[in-house]
């Protein structure tokens, strides 16, 4: 059993669309037609945060998913946060501008794979990243997001081993944080793997005052030098509360935009890559979703996201099983409206 994304027949397409067309007016248009919300995520492209409903981490869109009253939900991210949305809400219809809007870890993540690697541990509580398909999910216990892993795993009796996929980054992070019996699946995100602690060391070496803030799915060289750990909502939350003026990002950089626009005052530096560029914070996955794609997407009610009954409920207990372990959503790290 498999999510399948559905193609429209006799869609819309690129080539037809009239240059001159204002797709902004036309989304709000469709939008109203439709009764549809756009959920984005902070690696997006800024116009489609901007003109997003709501924009969050994975924790924040999952609850916005459940939550909402729409017929249908269009995310802009990748495909297995709108698995997620469809999981969340099977009554929904569910959409997303790019069907190839994959992910690096979904990808390090085989369903038969991990099943086995399950199997092979059979004392083992699974706690599964977000970040992975939806078959992945079904043979997980809970799933759960770097905003909330720490807080799950404290619930947890302290004597209970722990498997942890996909990221071994992220993993390996829970395990020094929480003192707990962890083991690891192997893969990483392709962006936040490849941020150079060589080069990161440079860059403080100029920016002496600027804190460093990372995301958890880095690698050790680069997290070792970070003066703030977390999720991309508590990363966001950090820069924009801190005293300091000047702050160096180790994460996607798009999140860059909702710092910028809620601290604008303020400078924020990518953190580089081995050749001391910033091009590696840009998440290839994310950069396929565009605003004429969004538009495509919403016109021809596609790509569409189906789910098998039977498979949607396998993931849908350890989804809900996050929610309910989750800390109280704060009013403060809500889905961001857009503007």
């Amino acid at each position: 059993m498999e999510t399948v994304v559905l193609p429209a027949a006799n869609a819309l397409t690129r080539a037809q669309l009239d240059p001159g067309l204002d797709l902004w007016s036309e989304i709000a248009r469709l939008k109203r037609e439709k009764n549809a919300v756009i959920l984005a995520h902070y690696y997006q492209d800024p116009e489609l945060q901007d003109i997003a409903d709501y924009v969050g981490d994975s924790l924040d869109l999952s609850r916005a998913a459940a939550a909402t009253d729409a017929d249908m939900i269009v995310f802009c991210g990748v495909r297995f946060m709108a698995e997620v949305a469809k999981i969340l809400s099977p009554d929904k219809k569910v959409v997303l501008p790019d069907a190839d809007a994959g992910c690096s870890l979904e990808d390090a993540c085989p369903p038969k794979e991990f099943a086995a690697f399950r199997a092979a541990h059979p004392d083992h509580i699974s706690l599964t990243y977000i970040n992975c398909s939806a078959a992945v999910k079904a043979h997980s216990d809970i799933i759960v997001t770097s905003s909330n892993a720490k807080y799950i795993i404290d619930q947890l009796p302290a004597d209970q081993p722990i498997l942890f996929a996909p990221d071994r980054h992220l993993g390996g992070w829970l395990a020094r944080e929480t003192g707990r019996d962890m083991v690891l699946w192997d893969g990483v995100c392709i962006v936040h793997d490849r941020f150079s602690e060589r080069e990161l060391i440079k860059l403080k070496s100029q920016h002496s005052g600027a804190p460093v803030a990372a995301h958890p799915e880095c690698h050790d060289g680069i997290l070792q030098h970070a003066d703030h750990v977390g999720s991309t909502r508590s990363i966001l939350d950090f820069v924009t509360q801190a005293p300091q003026q000047e702050f160096i990002i180790a994460t996607e950089m798009h999140i860059i935009h909702q710092m910028q626009k809620q601290a604008p005052d303020k400078t924020f530096i990518p953190a580089p890559g081995a050749d001391g560029s910033c091009n590696c914070a840009n998440c290839p996955f994310m950069e396929l979703n565009t605003l004429e794609k969004l538009y495509l997407a919403m016109v021809n009610e596609a790509p569409g996201i189906e789910i098998p009954e039977a498979l949607r409920l396998q993931a849908l207990r350890p989804l809900e099983r996050m929610l309910a372990m989750s800390p109280p959503a704060n009013p403060k790290s809500a889905p961001q409206a857009a503007e």
